[in-house]
């Protein structure tokens, strides 16, 4: 700060306050450097053995999983593990080279890259299939479970008979209607879609096989009037698909209970030739 003095001059000097100011500015930058240089300096703290052994773990667990999926990917496309044997389980309507002619797109696959969707595609052609599962036995078989759709019905078309499932779904045929020991549906493939035909078939698959087997033919005048006749002249009067399982027991029971005691000095009762399970909590035998 500039003063001028009594001569009409300038005083350059500085004050005491000022130079105080100026000094301490100057201590206040020196200080400022040092702390930055000595700011610099990084202090090194030791892991601790907790962390180390977590950063291990870590990069252990990494190559275990890197080392299994070198694995796995060498095994997805390995000749070593190619399918070279199907095996088939289940099958008794269809024999096994129609099964194996099917699937042999998947024969020198590598056996991982085989899928279940896959067998069950190449499986759909064969109409006898319902499903298909598959069971990989390394290092080159692969094992199919076969579920074969159920014949329940047989329909007669020109000098064979047609065996069809509850859908209508026509699974093979045969020239003996005996040996076949299935009901047969009166109208021909005509029937076949038809709501008679669905009711019929829909009692028929939910039949214990005992009886099955002892049915003859089976008809209905409507879906809620079926009948089946027994091979013995003996006939069912089922009614609709309603309280299935509890028609099939009572008509077990019915079919399987001993002939009535007669009474003394009484003829004996003729057997039952009609066994009516429409209303299953009342049957009528007649």
């Amino acid at each position: 700060m500039r003063r001028r003095t009594e001569s009409g001059g300038s005083d350059n000097a500085v004050g005491p306050e000022t130079t105080g100011h100026v000094s301490a500015g100057k201590v206040t930058a020196g200080d400022a450097s040092d702390r930055v240089e000595h700011g610099a300096k990084v202090l090194a703290f030791p892991v601790s053995s907790h962390k180390r052994r977590h950063r291990n773990i870590l990069l252990a667990v990494a190559g275990i999983v890197a080392t299994l999926a070198l694995v796995m990917g060498v095994a997805m496309f390995s000749p070593v593990l190619a399918v070279h044997k199907v095996v088939f389980e289940g099958n008794k309507l269809i024999g096994a080279d129609v099964l194996q002619k099917a699937v042999a797109p998947i024969l020198s696959k590598p056996l991982p890259q085989v899928t279940e969707r896959e067998v069950q595609d190449l499986l759909a052609p064969v109409i006898q299939v319902k499903s298909a599962r598959i069971e990989a036995r390394p290092p080159s078989t692969l094992l199919v479970h076969i579920i074969e759709r159920v014949p329940v019905a047989l329909i007669k078309s020109a000098d064979t008979y047609l065996l069809v499932d509850q859908y209508g779904v026509e699974l093979g045929s045969t020239p003996d209607l005996e040996a076949a020991a299935l009901p047969l549906i009166d109208g021909g493939k005509a029937a076949i879609g038809q709501d008679t035909f669905r009711a019929i078939t829909a009692v028929l698959a939910n039949l214990p096989q005992p009886i099955v087997a002892q049915l003859a033919n089976a008809t209905a005048k409507s879906p809620d009037a079926v009948e089946l006749k027994l091979t013995d002249g003996r006939t069912v009067i089922w009614g609709n698909a309603s309280d299935m399982e509890l028609k099939a027991e009572v008509l077990t029971a019915l079919l399987t209970a001993p002939p009535p005691t007669p009474e003394p000095g009484k003829p004996i009762p003729a057997p039952a030739q009609v066994f009516d399970v429409s209303a299953p909590r009342h049957p009528v035998t007649r």
